[in-house]
């Protein structure tokens, strides 16, 4: 029995602003080590699962990659595919920033109102 070829590079299921791949490149260029960011979701809270961002130093053998401008953003096929469809952006209201994650969870039944950088124990996007 053959094994279906695992596709590890994303193209459009999951989008990165301009203005967020500006700020996670200058996040993680200045941590020493780091390989790009890993999205991830996991368990509890809003409606069962929620997500977050951190920093990795190389992608698993299960990781998809998103290249774009020179920052890679990994998610493993399982997150990916809660995932898929998500827009990730940087917005700045006042003297607050923030990563958005826009259309989070649109694929599944569960809310998606919640999380973000750092959130569900990630930490470490700013």
């Amino acid at each position: 029995m053959s094994q279906a070829q695992f596709n590890t590079q994303l193209t459009d299921q999951i989008k990165v602003s301009d203005e967020a791949v500006k700020q996670l490149l200058a996040l993680t260029e200045s941590e020493d080590g780091v390989n790009g960011v890993r999205i991830f979701v996991s368990g509890g809270g809003c409606g069962g699962m929620s997500y977050g961002m951190t920093f990795v130093d190389q992608p698993t053998e299960f990781d998809t990659t998103l290249e774009k401008d020179g920052l890679k953003v990994h998610v493993d096929a399982v997150a990916l595919g809660f995932l898929e469809g998500v827009e990730i952006d940087y917005q700045t209201e006042g003297a607050n920033a923030s990563f958005v994650f826009k259309n989070v969870f649109a694929n599944t039944s569960s809310g998606g109102s919640c999380g973000g950088c750092g959130s569900a124990g990630g930490g470490g996007c700013g």
